[in-house]
């Protein structure tokens, strides 16, 4: 990996006005998640050992060039709180179906990628959690043994993970990602889409000191950084932790509130993969 420490602001006003973006047609559709055992191009529900007897489950989704041999970077996506909706029409459910970025950014090729969830418990019963935290240790937990799981079966390289979110997800790659040694070391790089750890209370993430604790499990690995409307307060927060950090900002030029974006062929999304390339190119 890279050693200096970079920071990158990328602001495209004027490029759509708000909302405009929806008048553009997807040119991606996320394959709908079905049972069954994982293959090429399909998006099969799974559940990781050790929760067999639960109702917690992911979604895996195999490149559709994916080859028993072969070695792929793998994308962990974590959800936005749900059910979410607002007048622009922007919706999330708050469950792992909802995921789309790593969708956007392979676009179904050359990258294994797998939504998963957050688990609370219900009566003494292990489930996906729509809002919010949940069981943060079964949920940290989930996350490092199903990531081993699919570097040790599927193909999946260990040394090309890396982790997204959007909304409660954005906010979980350092909360959830960085959370401790064994857990933050996993990852190669970050994408947080909309919201951030220690930009502002989040319920229950600690105080800032805690978020600042977090963020220096983060060390050189670059984090892709991008907000609607604008990323001041999240860059005030990094610039203000007197850490030396890899951080791209980009500010999107509409106000949705959603993942969306990254099935649109849109400036944004080509920005997004050239650093996700990039950041694959990395020693």
């Amino acid at each position: 990996m890279k050693t200096a420490a970079a920071v990158l602001c990328i602001c495209l006003p004027g490029l759509l006005l708000a909302g405009d973006w929806k008048s553009i047609p997807p040119d991606l559709t996320v394959p709908e998640s079905r049972a069954g055992e994982p293959q090429p191009g399909a998006r099969v529900r799974q559940t990781t050992a050790g929760w067999e007897n639960s109702a917690v489950y992911h979604l895996l989704h195999l490149p559709v060039d994916w080859q028993p041999r072969g070695r792929y970077p793998l994308i962990i996506e974590y959800p936005g709180n749900g059910p979410y909706a607002d007048a622009r029409g922007d919706t999330c459910e708050g469950n792992v179906e909802s995921c789309l970025l790593g969708y956007g950014i392979s676009g179904g090729k050359g990258a294994i990628w797998a939504a998963l969830p957050f688990i609370e418990v219900v009566e003494d019963r292990a489930q996906n959690a729509q809002r919010w935290w949940g069981d943060v240790r079964q949920t940290r937990d989930y996350c490092v043994k199903t990531v081993r799981h699919l570097c040790q079966t599927l193909g999946a390289d260990s040394g090309r993970v890396f982790l997204a979110g959007f909304s409660r997800g954005s906010i979980a790659c350092n909360f959830i990602g960085l959370h401790d040694d064994e857990i933050a070391a996993l990852w190669r790089g970050f994408i947080c889409h909309s919201h951030y750890d220690g930009s502002r209370a989040w319920p229950g993430t600690g105080g800032a000191a805690d978020a600042l604790e977090r963020l220096r499990r983060l060390r050189d690995r670059p984090q892709w950084i991008s907000q609607e409307g604008s990323t001041q307060v999240t860059e005030q927060l990094l610039r203000a932790s007197g850490l030396d950090g890899r951080w791209t900002f980009v500010a999107l030029p509409f106000p949705n509130h959603t993942a969306a974006w990254v099935l649109r062929d849109l400036p944004e999304r080509r920005r997004l993969r050239a650093w996700f390339a990039e950041a694959l190119q990395e020693k």
